[in-house]
């Protein structure tokens, strides 16, 4: 073990934390729970590159971190498919120079029982939910983060991905494409250690949004709120706190890690 020692004075928890001079591509950043990532980096000082697939979602959720005094650029890409990720990542770093921190964000999700689940749709959530997490990750690193030795990629998954549902909530394919992005990230943040590159997962609970309306629709919001001790679901602050841990040097010592943030229902169910 090497030990680094140091004459500097500690930074303050302040200092740590802050993301000034730093920069950020958010995928599936136009709403909900991107949105909400994005909106975390920026306030801390980031400058937030947004990208999903239509511009004109874009266009409004840059107009609303601009009116947060947030320093926003976008790009339309369709993380499922290959040549726009690569267009993506290149165009990134065109722009902002370089890469500091990746959020991983953009992802599907399918209802169907697994024995008539299509094929089709198995592809689509797994090409959007991992594959498409692979490529843009190799690309940004290769072209950024390892050069500069520095890095931080953030994975978003799914409290679904760490074990079963309900029998009512037939997602075999989400669960499996979120299961795939934790062990993912345990992977890549071993291998990319050496670069001074962390990877770090955040699991979310339930949180309204267009992805989870059928599932709160079905279930309804009470019912899954009862299912946390804390009684609720998640809001528009709750992912913020753990984002910018994950992206500052707050969290430089953490890696190959996950953590749910879901009033503690997969404490209750053991995930």
């Amino acid at each position: 073990m090497t030990l680094l020692a140091t004459t500097s004075k500690p930074r303050t928890i302040q200092q740590l934390f802050d993301l000034k001079g730093k920069t950020a591509l958010v995928t599936g950043g136009s709403r909900g729970l991107g949105l909400q990532l994005a909106q975390a980096l920026g306030e801390a000082g980031a400058k937030v590159m947004l990208s999903s697939r239509k511009a004109e979602d874009l266009i409004e959720a840059a107009a609303e971190l601009k009116s947060a005094g947030i320093e926003v650029d976008w790009i339309a890409a369709d993380c499922s498919k290959e040549a726009d990720i690569r267009a993506l990542a290149d165009e990134t770093i065109k722009r902002f120079g370089h890469v500091d921190i990746l959020v991983n964000n953009a992802g599907a999700a399918w209802g169907a029982p697994a024995e008539d689940h299509p094929v089709e749709a198995w592809d689509k959530v797994m090409n959007l939910n991992i594959r498409g997490y692979f490529i843009l990750s190799q690309h940004i690193a290769k072209h950024s983060m390892i050069p500069r030795k520095s890095g931080r990629i953030i994975n978003v998954a799914s409290i679904a991905g760490l074990g079963g549902n309900p029998r009512e909530m037939t997602t075999v394919a989400y669960n499996t494409s979120k299961g795939a992005v934790v062990n993912f990230t345990r992977a890549l943040g071993c291998e990319w250690g050496a670069y001074n590159i962390t990877v770090n997962a955040i699991c979310p609970g339930f949180f309204p949004s267009k992805m989870t309306v059928g599932t709160l629709k079905a279930m309804g919001e009470e019912k899954l709120a009862s299912h946390a001790p804390l009684g609720r679901l998640g809001d528009d602050e709750d992912l913020k706190g753990l984002c910018v841990l994950y992206a500052s040097d707050a969290g430089k010592h953490i890696t190959g890690q996950w953590l749910a943030v879901d009033g503690g229902v997969s404490v209750v169910t053991g995930g």
